[in-house]
């Protein structure tokens, strides 16, 4: 299975939502902590994000920058544990 992250920029992040609507792995969540302009930003709750970029692309400010690991880990991970 290929596994990603995500960085939120918690500063630009408004939290609307939109990502968390989004995510099919529900790995986004709205936190309790504010930003420097009084809005709830949203942060990564869960360590099961496959880095299908949905939450990035439905951003409206860009604050989420989605990492993903490449093939060739993901075959070196297979071929260990095989």
């Amino acid at each position: 299975m290929i596994r990603g992250t995500v960085h939120i920029e918690t500063e630009i992040c408004k939290g609307c939502e939109l990502c968390i609507a989004a995510c099919p792995q529900d790995s986004l969540a709205l936190s309790s902590n504010i930003n420097r302009k009084g809005y709830r930003y949203v942060e990564l709750v869960q360590d099961n994000c496959t880095g299908c970029v949905n939450c990035a692309l439905v951003c409206p400010d860009s604050a989420i920058t989605v990492f993903r690991q490449s093939k060739s880990a993901v075959r070196k991970i297979v071929s260990a544990s095989v």
